[in-house]
């Protein structure tokens, strides 16, 4: 069973993770959890109300094998909670790392992206953290996985859910078909 926790923040942005979560808990058994700074209660952008299963400061990482950031705006204030060494540590552990919109910037302040193809809601979204890993910044609409880490837009939660997935090692004939249905409403009318 993989275990995961997604990281939420006052005003996440609540589209962004609930495909992956949805998905990994009703059909491939995932144990989900999330987490939040102090293990306080937040409402997402959309004004739901989320209470965590724990803080972040009580990861244990020993008990994971995704970590989650999910997007919002509070990553871009000087009020986001610093996840830095929890990054650094859990990507040293080899532990799988997502980070969707505002989320990927925490994966580059950390140093995580320095070295990895990744993507984010815009180069500059990045750009203004200093990072080192701007020449492996790809300008896509969709995720990007690479050696476990993966990023993407705000826009791309269904490609955040099928790389996370895929790198976690599923990748069967019902994914195909979740995405194919996806894919079905961005086709173009003839």
């Amino acid at each position: 069973m993989t275990r995961a926790i997604t990281i939420l923040t006052e005003n996440f942005s609540d589209w962004e993770t609930a495909l992956i979560n949805s998905t990994g808990r009703a059909y491939y058994g995932f144990d989900t959890r999330f987490a939040t700074s102090g293990g306080t209660q937040v409402t997402s952008s959309g004004g739901m109300v989320v209470t965590p299963h724990l803080a972040i400061e009580a990861i244990q990482l020993d008990e994971l094998d995704l970590l989650i950031i999910c997007g919002g705006t509070l990553w871009q204030t000087d009020q986001a909670p610093n996840i830095t060494d929890l990054i650094i540590a859990a990507h040293e552990r080899n532990i799988i790392l997502a980070g969707i919109c505002d989320g990927t910037r925490v994966l580059a302040q950390s140093g995580v992206l320095d070295n990895l193809r990744h993507t984010s809601n815009s180069a500059e979204n990045l750009s203004k953290l200093n990072y080192g890993g701007v020449a492996y910044y790809q300008d896509v609409p969709y995720a990007v996985a690479d050696k476990r880490v993966i990023t993407a837009p705000g826009t791309a939660p269904v490609s955040f859910m099928a790389e996370i997935l895929c790198t976690v090692g599923i990748s069967d004939e019902n994914l195909k078909a979740y995405l194919a249905m996806h894919a079905a409403e961005h086709r173009r009318s003839a």
